[in-house]
């Protein structure tokens, strides 16, 4: 018999081919707990990027604290923000890979154009800097025809590319704590 580290029922089966209705009823009753979990993990992600600057004049924290609080501070939509705070949270975890870690916690929640947004701001903001270590700066041309280029084009030209300067005054991340448990929590609609 397995110890139970919670008093949260579990289901019985080794595996899904086992697998009962009972057993997923239990599993989808308590997917609500898991997803309201998101917002503190992200949350954590966000403070691990503060002890990591990878050459930059600021951290990682703080470049992503910058870019929320200038798309803030420009009136930008609460979903907008939070994507803008999160756009990099995955730099440690996947460095050449890193848009699209946070464009799948996103996805979920954001409008297609903040998603997209957030999946490709990698080359857009290569636009920067790319001709400087031998990349294509133009690559972000190959999304001409997205209805969403512009949007992308104008969050790193206004909010992502700036936000490397170590004398701007950004909100601290507390400040953004509500918007993100917000956009992560459970919206589901209960079945009736």
């Amino acid at each position: 018999m397995t110890m139970q580290r919670d008093a949260q029922p579990r289901a019985h089966f080794r595996s899904f081919e086992e697998s009962t209705r009972e057993d997923w009823a239990l599993i989808m009753g308590q997917i609500g707990h898991t997803q309201n979990m998101v917002a503190d993990n992200a949350l954590h992600l966000l403070r691990l990027l503060g002890s990591d600057h990878g050459g930059f004049p600021v951290s990682r924290l703080e470049h992503s604290l910058q870019t929320a609080t200038r798309a803030e501070r420009d009136g930008r939509d609460a979903e907008y923000v939070v994507c803008a705070l999160l756009h990099d949270i995955g730099d440690t975890l996947a460095p050449f890979n890193h848009p699209y870690i946070a464009s799948t916690m996103v996805k979920p929640f954001a409008s297609e154009a903040n998603h997209f947004m957030v999946a490709q701001h990698g080359i857009f903001q290569g636009y920067y800097f790319w001709h400087h270590i031998g990349l294509d700066r133009n690559s972000r041309d190959a999304f001409k025809e997205s209805p969403y280029y512009d949007h992308t084009e104008e969050f790193c030209a206004k909010y992502d590319s700036p936000a490397f300067d170590a004398d701007y005054r950004s909100a601290p991340l507390e400040h953004f704590e509500p918007l993100v448990r917000e956009f992560f929590a459970d919206r589901r609609q209960p079945r009736g």
